[in-house]
């Protein structure tokens, strides 16, 4: 629960800075990224042996998939509850919490359903940050890992390891990568229905 709380303080110190103070940290944040996927590689080549890597097998297929199918059917439910075009809540859920990439390719159809896409994708990854210690309480903690959608293979993938153990950041990375391969397929996609 401590966690928690140092994650919310930061989220709110770093709103309040960027409220009061406008730093231009260029592409500092691309190189923070790549830095943290580093570091997440060197950890799974410490932690895992080819053997281990073969025993994910089909989990490594399934788990995205089924992530995808469920965030779509609660995209296309949604849209329906709000009364808009099923594309837009397809598309807008198909995003799977890639916020950076979702927002801009819904945008340049329509820049409200671009703007809910991010947002609403970057809740999904907040949502996993704050959610995944509990979740992991009540659901196995390997299927748990759906609820950060491509995030799982960079950023929410520390939350997940640290809460779920090694074990499960194989998994986590597996489910990310898949999904971060299928997304800039599968929103164009259906912004072309």
């Amino acid at each position: 629960m401590r966690f928690l709380a140092y994650v919310l303080v930061s989220l709110i110190a770093g709103i309040a800075v960027g409220h009061f103070y406008s730093p231009d940290f260029g592409n500092l944040y691309e190189i923070m990224l790549y830095l943290l996927i580093l570091i997440i590689g060197i950890d799974l080549g410490q932690s895992f042996r080819l053997k281990e890597i073969k025993k994910l097998g089909k989990m490594a297929v399934k788990l995205p998939l089924g992530t995808l199918a469920g965030s779509l059917l609660g995209g296309l439910a949604t849209s329906l509850l709000l009364g808009i075009e099923p594309r837009w809540g397809l598309a807008v859920s198909a995003g799977c919490g890639w916020y950076s990439l979702t927002g801009p390719l819904i945008g340049q159809y329509s820049v409200v359903y671009g703007t809910l896409g991010f947002l609403a994708n970057l809740t999904r990854e907040i949502f996993t940050v704050l959610l995944y210690p509990l979740a992991i309480k009540k659901i196995p903690k390997e299927l748990a890992v759906s609820i950060g959608g491509a995030t799982t293979m960079d950023t929410t993938l520390p939350i997940m390891t640290k809460f779920g153990g090694s074990e499960v950041a194989l998994i986590a990375f597996a489910h990310g990568f898949v999904l971060t391969a299928l997304v800039p397929f599968v929103v164009p996609f259906i912004l072309q229905l």
